[in-house]
């Protein structure tokens, strides 16, 4: 696409995203427009300092700074304010399209438009606006093109200054207050901007007064602002009279910038007051560009600022993902040397069981095997008498097999008992919640420990709770039996181990009381800590009381302790009776 003078017209592209502007710079070249594509606003505003293009196509969502303030930027520079500008965005919606528009920007379109909507957009915008040559044209004669507004105050003796011709050639604005009106004139300059007041009138103190208050205004200004304060104060005085060497002086010191003599020719005074007007002109410009300069290095620099933030902020965000991921794993392999610990723990309990039930087994099967020789023996005899000897014999004999077997059928129903009592005890799927019979429970538990406690140690039972408990089974067992195992140890020299139960409307409760030696108040608040023993070097892993307590807490209950040295110990269990399994 060419412009009026037959030149390709330009594109300034600002996309960041690498697809999009590949796909947009394709359509646009297809129409015969030449395209320079940059990432981001900063490398916008670079770009258009160094050519000015006939377009900016710039997306809203930027990394650093958006496409709004973008715009914002172009607007504020006097070379730029002209150039036509498309705001494309990803999302619809009116509060993107007003915060576009807002800041300056020709047009907005979503991109999901389509390509051929957007190339008449542009071809709409590059219609309504200059070409690039008139853009840059007006960047050179910058200051020429500010128009200059200028306040006269004079009293009937005042001499015309051909400020009419000023106004004819320059195009400025002029507004007149006649009559000295000097209350009139310091309103006036006070509630708008005008590039230069000039006071021309007889009465010397009247002018000084003025030019006090004009001055008073200039210094409630902040310093180095461009205020609408800032304009010329120029005095036009008779410099034949024998004062206007003092006057000067005082006119100078109120705050005039310059004084002139309207006795000179009227061209001289036309060009003075002209030098002073341009040359107002200039530094007005001057200081609006450097503040327009100091405001865009500023705000590249927030932009820097705001992109090594957000680097920063990703930099955190890794580092801190890695950490979690670390963290994690570490967890995880906690976990799994958790449970080994307890799997271990358990399989030391269970062994320390074993050395009991083995002899619990030994003693029936030895009973059976002595039975077994004389049912055999008899056996024979019998088989050998038959026919041989006389009945009352034979019958005796076949009641004192009968009697045996009578004898071995009882020490294998104790073994079974006790096969079944380990296996209830022990089972590895018992993970899952079920209803157990508690007592039942407890009676498989005091068998199992029958051993360890032997007859030294006595339980007693006081049962007042209901049957069934919804639990762990497995879980349960294990808790319970080394609460109670726990006691036993503590039972040096004998003692009794009593259990309870009891349940009110939310809690079911497992009392455990012994007779012990009771629990050091210094030690009362490290008993569940995993390893903590107090017994002697490989009596005990320290692992018992920890895995209850942690029974306890899958279980959604709590486990507390009531002791006191040489009273013995009471652990106390509470269960919900209806257990939340979501957790």
């Amino acid at each position: 696409m060419t412009g009026p003078r037959g030149e390709r017209r330009t594109i300034l592209l600002v996309e960041d995203s690498d697809t999009q502007a590949l796909h947009m710079q394709l359509t646009l070249e297809a129409e015969g427009y030449q395209v320079h594509r940059v990432a981001s606003a900063e490398d916008g505003l670079s770009a258009i300092m160094d050519e000015l293009p006939d377009l900016v196509i710039a997306d809203f969502h930027l990394p650093g700074m958006n496409g709004d303030e973008l715009v914002r930027q172009i607007r504020l520079n006097v070379a730029t304010r002209n150039l036509p500008v498309l705001m494309l965005t990803e999302a619809r919606g009116s509060e993107l399209e007003r915060q576009g528009l807002e800041s300056g920007a020709d047009a907005y379109v979503p991109k999901s438009s389509g390509p051929e909507l957007i190339v008449l957009r542009i071809k709409a915008l590059l219609r309504q606006t200059s070409s690039v040559g008139d853009l840059r044209a007006d960047r050179s004669r910058a200051s020429a093109s500010l128009r200059a507004r200028l306040l006269l105050l004079r009293d009937e003796q005042a001499r015309p200054l051909g400020l009419d011709q000023l106004i004819r050639i320059e195009g400025a604005e002029l507004c007149i207050i006649e009559d000295g009106d000097v209350d009139l004139a310091f309103d006036m300059a006070r509630s708008s901007s005008w590039t230069a007041v000039i006071i021309q009138m007889s009465d010397v103190d009247r002018v000084l007064d003025l030019c006090r208050r004009l001055e008073t205004l200039r210094s409630d200004e902040a310093e180095g602002t461009d205020s609408e304060h800032d304009f010329l104060r120029i005095v036009v005085g008779d410099a034949s009279a024998p004062t206007w060497r003092a006057f000067v002086v005082e006119s100078f010191a109120a705050g005039a910038d310059d004084a002139i003599s309207q006795s000179i020719d009227t061209e001289l005074l036309r060009l003075r007051i002209r030098s002073l007007v341009n040359r107002a002109l200039v530094e007005a410009d001057n200081r609006r560009m450097m503040r327009e300069e100091r405001e865009r290095e500023l705000a590249i620099e927030r932009a820097r600022a705001d992109a090594l933030a957000a680097e920063a902020k990703a930099a955190m965000a890794e580092a801190l993902a890695s950490a979690n991921q670390e963290l994690a794993a570490a967890n995880r392999e906690l976990k799994d040397t958790q449970a080994q610990l307890v799997h271990a723990a358990k399989m030391a309990s269970l062994g320390e069981l074993v050395a009991g039930i083995a002899h619990e087994i030994n003693n029936p099967l030895a009973f059976i095997l002595a039975h077994q020789g004389t049912v055999e023996r008899l056996s024979r005899e019998i088989e050998q008498g038959i026919g041989q000897v006389p009945p009352e014999q034979i019958a005796s004999k076949a009641a004192k097999i009968a009697e045996r077997l009578s004898a071995m059928r009882e020490g294998l129903s104790r073994i079974q008992d006790l096969v079944r009592n380990l296996r209830s005890f022990s089972r590895l799927e018992g993970g899952a919640f079920e209803p157990i019979n508690v007592p039942e429970a407890l009676s498989v538990i005091r068998t199992l420990l029958g051993p360890k406690l032997g007859r030294r140690i006595q339980i007693e039972m006081d049962l007042k709770g209901p049957e069934t408990l919804i639990c762990s089974p497995a879980l349960f067992n294990q808790a319970v039996m080394n609460i109670v195992s726990n006691a036993a140890d503590a039972l040096d020299e004998g003692g009794r181990i009593t259990i309870r139960t009891s349940a009110d409307d939310e809690l079911y409760r497992f009392d455990i009381i012994d007779t012990g030696p009771g629990i050091d108040p210094a030690l009362a608040d490290r008993i569940f800590e995993p390893f903590f023993t107090t017994k002697s070097a490989g009596a005990g892993t320290g692992l018992g009381l920890s895995i209850a307590y942690r029974v306890v807490q899958a279980h959604q209950g709590e486990i507390e302790v009531i002791s006191e040295e040489g009273q013995g110990a009471h652990f106390a269990l509470k269960i919900p009776l209806k257990i939340n399994h979501s957790h």
